[in-house]
């Protein structure tokens, strides 16, 4: 996916979620940044942690979406464990992030949990 590329597909960014975070041993949580029109400005991995854990941070989520100056993200995190259902955890963070963005008008779009090949939509699961 290149800047510019329409975020508008859920399979598409399924598969490229997928792809870079299946196969990772560690926790890592990224952000794609999305202008007016959901089209791709930037991937950005913002914080990486242990097999179990990582500490994310809303001040960092949001002064990286104002750098990009980014109308909406959708959030990402792996389970190394392999399992893609959302922690009670996963959806406070979620909430939190939301509501930081939604103080400088950035919209959270979605937020992925990609476990192995499964990847789990806070949308589709009815959690955002």
């Amino acid at each position: 996916m290149r800047p510019g590329f329409p975020m508008s597909s859920v399979t598409d960014v399924r598969d490229f979620l997928r792809l870079r975070h299946a196969l990772l041993e560690h926790e890592s949580f990224s952000m794609l940044l999305l202008d007016t029109q959901n089209r791709l400005i930037a991937y950005r991995e913002l914080f990486r942690g242990t097999l179990t854990q990582t500490s994310v941070h809303a001040r960092e989520v949001v002064k990286e979406a104002l750098a990009f100056n980014a109308a909406g993200v959708i959030l990402c995190h792996n389970h190394p464990s392999g399992r893609a259902d959302p922690s009670p955890g996963d959806v406070q963070l979620t909430r939190l992030m939301q509501r930081s963005l939604a103080l400088v008008d950035i919209r959270v779009l979605d937020h992925f949990v990609v476990g192995g090949c499964d990847v789990t939509s806070f949308v589709e699961e009815g959690l955002l």
